[in-house]
């Protein structure tokens, strides 16, 4: 029997604002989709602390025995400054800036992004589309919606019509915004402005002669509207319908409404049964800002080169700290923080290096069972980390008095409690054993230094088919050995 079948998960969804017991569409299978980074500039820790948030859940529906299909997307085009409908591409201002092709720009941007995601342990994505990828979807997307009268065409640009699509649909529902209080509170429209209403936002936007990404279309050349991008991108995927939707609170309004209300004005239909929203990341109790120099990147924290902390962190620390509050709380990054979680860090890890070291007996004190429920029963409540997180820590309490003598267990209940362990650190929170890891690569460079030794020793008693045969062999495993003036040394391939 799988997992979910025996264990209730209820999801905290944006759309009712209530927690709800989650039932997939289609028993047994999920369709999830979170909007990626838009990749002009290297990610930053904020965007990273969502991403892991929505990896950590997608860990936990696999444990479960779901089968997931799982699509972040990649931002290429059409997202422009300040995230609105006039100014720059914020792709082509960095290509203009460094005098490159965008396209260079996203290539650096994409790798950093891919970068940092597997220095912090990700399960990569099922998929990941681009939208430039996707050009012909948002095409025939925009024409149903200009078919079903929602939308309108001025000067080679294509406007969704909010107040048209209002008379039938409800737009604002997710964020809980009301269209007359939105226009009440809105400015008049300036005389350059092509919309009919402020609330409009654009399909596709006319490329002016200056702007260097575009593309051909029914209405001209231009390029595609941020909103649009991710409606082709999710339904093209998980289908008209699917379970979740994924973000950062930040994209909660416009972005994500205008992907409700596209999707209901091409298909009519309700596009997402569960939307759920990461909250933010501060630092020092202030929002992250580059112009005040409030920010940190990722590869800061790890290699420990800024004027805000007071030592590096290793990218499982950082990941057990923001495992530790709720994925829809805000969360405050500090170097007294970071090294509180340090310190509960190694002492987790410590705990489960000792399970293997218990003796065993014919009784136990400590219901190992009870607890690797109330563990289920944690991540059950909305993926709740920082209760589970105090489970793992009430079995270390338990694991630290049976090695003092102090409580008994039994065989079954060590293997339990040991698998458990694993289960819920490393293959659902996703944090690494750091020392562990660096352990195995000492013993590595120890190894391959006794193979080098005997390796030199051949080659001085003229033994060259003994030395030959560790040189391939290493290179078999990957290890490459380079002879030079200061002797031998070796790099992984």
């Amino acid at each position: 029997m799988q997992l979910y079948k025996s264990q209730q998960l209820k999801v905290h969804n944006s759309l009712s604002g209530k927690k709800e017991l989650f039932e997939p569409i289609n028993e047994g299978h999920i369709g999830m989709y979170v909007c990626g980074p838009t990749v002009y500039s290297n990610v930053h820790l904020g965007n990273c602390r969502t991403f892991m948030s929505f990896d950590m859940i997608f860990r936990y529906f696999k444990h479960l025995g779901y089968k997931v299909r799982y699509v972040r997307n990649i931002t290429d085009a059409g997202h422009l400054e300040n995230d609105a409908d006039e100014g720059e591409d914020k792709i082509a201002k960095k290509a203009k800036l460094e005098q490159i092709e965008p396209m260079e720009v996203v290539q650096r941007y994409t790798v950093d992004f891919h970068n940092t995601l597997q220095q912090f342990n990700f399960l990569p994505p099922s998929i990941e589309p681009t939208a430039t990828g996707h050009i012909i979807e948002q095409i025939e997307i925009i024409k149903e919606i200009i078919d079903n009268g929602f939308a309108y065409e001025i000067n080679g640009s294509v406007y969704f019509d909010v107040i048209k699509f209002n008379e039938s649909n409800t737009y604002g529902k997710l964020s809980g915004r009301k269209l007359e209080d939105m226009i009440a509170n809105t400015r008049e429209l300036t005389a350059q402005s092509e919309k009919r209403n402020p609330q409009d936002f654009a399909l596709w936007k006319k490329a002016e002669p200056q702007h260097i990404m575009r593309w051909p279309s029914p209405w001209g050349d231009g390029f595609p509207g941020w909103h649009l991008e991710c409606t082709a991108m999710s339904t093209k995927y998980l289908g008209e319908t699917f379970d979740i939707h994924g973000g950062g609170m930040d994209l909660k309004f416009p972005h994500h409404e205008c992907e409700i209300a596209q999707s209901e004005a091409s298909s009519g239909k309700s596009p997402v049964k569960y939307w759920l929203h990461a909250n933010m990341l501060t630092l020092n109790g202030k929002k992250m800002s580059k112009s005040t120099g409030n920010n940190i990147y990722p590869s800061e924290i790890i290699n420990g080169e800024n004027d805000i902390l007071s030592k590096a962190y290793s990218p499982s620390v950082v990941r057990f700290f923001m495992m530790q509050a709720h994925y829809t709380s805000i969360l405050d990054l500090s170097d007294e923080a970071l090294l509180a979680s340090e310190k509960g860090y190694y002492r987790l890890m410590d705990g489960i290096d000792n399970v293997s070291k218990l003796s065993t007996g014919a009784s136990t004190d400590f219901d190992v069972k009870s607890w690797q429920q109330k563990c289920y029963d944690a991540m059950n409540d909305d993926f709740n980390t920082p209760i589970l997180i105090s489970q793992l820590f009430e079995a270390v309490k338990h694991i630290n008095l049976i090695r003092e003598g102090k409580e008994n267990i039994t065989e079954a209940d060590k293997t339990l409690l040991q698998n458990t362990m694993t289960t819920f650190v490393h293959e659902i929170l996703g944090i690494e054993n750091q020392a562990a890891t660096e352990d195995n690569s000492q013993t590595l460079s120890g190894v391959v230094e006794l193979l080098i030794g005997l390796r030199n020793e051949a080659r001085a008693n003229k033994d060259f088919a003994t030395s030959d045969k560790i040189r391939d062999e290493l290179i078999a495993l990957g290890i490459q050995l380079k002879d030079g003036k200061e002797g031998t040394t070796f790099s992984l391939k």
